[in-house]
């Protein structure tokens, strides 16, 4: 793709420095930088207000229609917009999972009532959301999913369990996949439902993680209802909503984090200079490789983004996965060798992490969720490159 900007564009990249500098530095100078990697419990309340001042002033959704909240903004634009807001030091968004995976999925397989109830209420930071994807025996293999949901007086009925699920414990609504035909073949018999988490019949238990903060939760659903309408798709056809979600997961936003991944680098740098070792030969070595590999990473998403297909899985959204997860996890590693030593103490007691331990600990998981690297190589070689599949175990 052609990354000059026109003038257009680099007005365009004036107005949001702009405003992203105003803000940050006066009313909101108080979450910059937070709700990252290890630190998504903090100042919660501060980002969601945050995330209501970016939807106020047209800073969230960008490549939406205007008529749902959005600019239409071009794919340069949009890049432009995460290069400033990673700049700035922009707080973690709490209103990523319904900006970058439901509101296109919406936008693309949602009926106009669904687009109209729920996009306006994700572009203003009103309402917030989880993904009910993953179970304890439906992970990587998540065809062998177990929560169903049956029809009963015009409201599904779910009955079941989620994990590893993001947000759960903020999140308003939650899209859920059901097992809505218990007799059909895997892939099919499943449903895509829209499920408002406030009601009886939730559970929602937090997941301690490494890092001793908990994003994600297991998520128990005994008889929580939603309307027969809440549906995306077709009944029994939410396999294909799906694999649309997973697409758009791989999209313009998901830069957006990965451009943060520079802020970390940048820390590290501190870290070695503290610590004396920034002249070592070997350390800068390491420390212009993960440059160029994080510069790297942002060319091939670009590239990958440019490949999307109308919500379809390419080649390319599979080789940026894995890509950006295993660099991020060495960016944690390094982190942990310049500090030496002192990556075994904690920074105060009980368990005060300092911002490089918390990157080591929390991007173990970036090689797991969204697809493991394991799958990742899988489906490059059996899709991509056309290679026999596994054997199936009989």
């Amino acid at each position: 793709m052609d990354l000059r900007f026109s003038a257009a564009e680099e007005a365009f990249r004036a107005d949001a420095r702009a405003w992203l500098t105003d803000r940050l530095s006066g009313p909101f100078a108080g979450v910059r930088g937070r709700g990252g990697p290890g630190d998504e419990h903090s100042l919660f309340e501060e980002r969601w207000e945050w995330e209501r001042a970016l939807g106020d002033a047209g800073w969230t959704c960008l490549a939406w229609p205007e008529t749902y909240g959005g600019r239409d903004a071009t794919l340069l634009e949009q890049v432009i917009f995460y290069e400033e807001y990673a700049r700035a030091g922009g707080p973690g968004r709490v209103g990523l999972i319904g900006e970058g995976l439901i509101g296109p999925t919406i936008l693309h397989f949602g009926t106009e009532a669904q687009r109209e109830r729920f996009l306006p209420r994700i572009a203003s930071g009103e309402e917030l959301w989880c993904q009910g994807y993953s179970e304890p025996n439906a992970g990587s293999d998540l065809a062998n999913l177990a929560t169903r949901a049956h029809l009963e007086d015009d409201e599904w009925v779910i009955d079941g369990q989620k994990v590893w699920t993001s947000l759960a414990h903020f999140s308003h609504w939650c899209f859920v996949l059901c097992r809505t035909d218990r007799d059909a073949p895997r892939h099919r018999g499943i449903s895509y439902l829209l499920v408002p988490m406030d009601q009886p019949g939730i559970e929602v238990r937090p997941i301690v993680q490494i890092t001793g903060t908990s994003e994600f939760n297991e998520v128990f659903f005994d008889g929580a209802r939603t309307a027969a309408e809440n549906i995306v798709g077709e009944v029994n056809g939410g396999w294909r909503v799906a694999m649309g979600t997973l697409a758009f997961e791989r999209g313009a936003l998901t830069l957006g984090q990965q451009l943060t991944f520079m802020n970390e680098w940048r820390e590290i740098i501190e870290v070695a200079r503290r610590r004396g070792n920034v002249a070592d030969p070997v350390v800068r070595q390491r420390l212009m490789q993960a440059w160029i590999e994080l510069e790297i990473m942002k060319f091939t998403a670009l590239r990958s983004i440019s490949s999307l297909e109308d919500g379809t899985l390419t080649r390319e959204t599979s080789i940026s996965k894995l890509y950006w997860a295993t660099l991020h996890r060495e960016l944690g590693n390094l982190a942990m060798d310049v500090l030496g030593p002192e990556a075994e103490l904690a920074d105060g007691a009980p368990y005060d992490l300092s911002l490089a331990q918390r990157i080591f600990l929390f991007t173990r998981s970036d090689t797991i969720y969204g697809g493991s690297n394991q799958i990742q190589r899988n489906v490059i070689g059996e899709r991509a490159l056309g290679l026999p599949p596994e054997p199936k175990v009989v």
